[in-house]
């Protein structure tokens, strides 16, 4: 294992995983420089405010704050850096490929700036003696390492410019809410390079979290018994694939419990007691078997759709994971359908949705369940009334034509509502007191889309409770 020290690491794009990356590794001692072409997020960074939420994000961004840089400019970067990470987004194309525009356009300005280094004894910097290693930590279709590394050759065949640079792709598997906690106690690390300078170069970046020899952050916390992260090298296509393959599997879980769900319901089953059956089974495992609304997000629905457009130039169906993706966008109409089942006709009935963020711990709103359910409602004629302890801004600067009411918190929300519609569950919902809510609402009846109520402390104080699979 080679020594535990500094690098110098530049991050190029500031979203979640760009951000939470960055801070992260400063907060483990490197020296980092986080870099996006909006002046406006490189302004707040400097000012030691995060542009997202994240648990524990704020937090550790002022512990790290010594060991950060912020700026608009990559170039100034490029030649000091041991390692550059790639963490611009990847949004679908119309076809449902992966559009890596902007990561290409990542590479192409390394190319453009990439110098040939010295071999200096006295050097600070791997990559001034050795060339850095660039890294594609965005979820990229297969063989976009070997794209990578030819983007940035043929720039520096343009300046007729030869320059060292190794390529290498580290996945990242971070949950939005948690992705802090994800980063610095992984359960594992996945390096996919053909080099054996990149190799050896990550392995010192990751060392204090393959042996988790840091000092925890008081924000997060090491969670209990927590085993040392698995660290898995291998080729870049494996690791790129690994990457797909996660973000199919996870989906493909829950649209199962979904699924079996709606039969439990038909059954006089309950669904809960036939997630812990099954998820006590050590091949299965508990986690992913919440059954509900369904799945969203910026990764999922995004990658599962990528890989199907990937597995279909190679002549692969995926049948799981198509069906996967059916289930769950239907999952959402469900809850309405449950609706018109106790209020019949929808028009003019006041409705209140509690969560628009796609899952508690982050105001992403990226696929969210909350804006199919919202937009259908809107559509069957009913008053939309919404609540979200963190989302709130995000959906009134990007949904700014949809015609809702907003709360100021989670018990005005039902002021003479006919139905609550949980969506997503921020915790503080599961605490919500349904006494004060009865005297509230118009008529009492509870969608439950996360399965977080009693149904029979609800029932017993006079509402209609409908969950999934229940």
């Amino acid at each position: 294992m080679p020594e535990n020290k500094s690098l110098n690491i530049t991050i190029v794009g500031t979203g979640y995983v760009g951000l939470t990356t960055g801070v992260s590794l400063a907060y483990l001692g490197h020296k980092v420089t986080c870099v996006d072409t909006n002046p406006a997020v490189i302004s707040k960074l400097k000012e030691k405010t995060p542009t997202i939420y994240e648990h524990g994000l704020e937090e550790l961004l002022h512990d790290a704050y010594d060991n950060l840089k912020f700026s608009t400019s990559l170039k100034d970067y490029v030649n000091s850096s041991d390692v550059i990470f790639i963490c611009v987004g990847t949004p679908t194309k119309d076809n449902g490929d992966a559009d890596t525009s902007g990561v290409e356009a990542v590479a192409r300005e390394i190319g453009k700036h990439l110098e040939e280094k010295g071999q200096s004894a006295n050097s600070q910097s791997t990559a001034d003696t050795r060339g850095p290693v660039v890294v594609n930590k965005s979820t990229v279709p297969v063989g976009t390492q070997e794209r990578v590394k030819a983007v940035i050759e043929r720039s520096l065949k343009e300046r007729n410019t030869e320059a060292t640079f190794y390529t290498a792709s580290v996945p990242e598997f971070l949950r939005e809410g948690v992705a802090i906690l994800d980063t610095l106690y992984p359960d594992r690390i996945v390096i996919g390079t053909d080099y054996k300078e990149a190799e050896d170069t990550l392995e010192t970046l990751y060392k204090p979290l393959i042996d988790q020899n840091f000092k925890e952050p008081e924000a997060v916390k090491r969670p209990e018994n927590y085993p040392n992260p698995a660290f898995i090298k291998t080729d870049p296509r494996s690791a790129e694939l690994i990457k797909y393959a996660a973000n199919a599997f996870l989906p493909m879980k829950i649209s199962f419990i979904n699924e079996i769900a709606n039969l439990a319901e038909k059954l006089g089953a309950d669904i809960d007691q036939v997630a812990k059956g099954i998820g006590s089974d050590s091949r299965i495992s508990a986690s992913f078997l919440g059954a509900g609304v369904g799945w969203g997000g910026s990764c999922f629905g995004k990658d599962t759709r990528a890989l199907l457009y990937m597995a279909g130039e190679y002549g692969e169906e995926l049948g799981l994971i198509k069906q996967a993706r059916k289930t769950n966008y239907a999952q959402r109409m469900l809850l309405i359908e449950k609706l018109r089942e106790e209020l019949n006709i929808l028009r003019g009935k006041t409705i209140a949705i509690l969560g628009l963020s796609f899952k508690p711990g982050t105001d992403d709103l990226r696929d969210s369940p909350a804006l199919d359910i919202i937009d259908k409602l809107l559509e069957l004629g009913a008053f939309v009334k919404v609540y979200d302890p963190k989302a709130m801004d995000n959906f009134k600067e990007e949904y700014p034509d949809m015609e809702v009411d907003y709360a100021r918190c989670e018990y005005s929300v039902l002021d003479d509502a006919h139905a609550l519609m949980l969506i997503t569950d921020w915790p503080e919902f599961k605490e919500l007191d349904f006494t004060e809510a009865n005297e509230k609402m118009k008529e009492k009846i509870v969608i439950d889309g996360r399965n977080i109520y009693d149904k029979e402390e609800l029932e017993s104080k006079g509402f209609v409770y409908r969950g999934v699979g229940r």
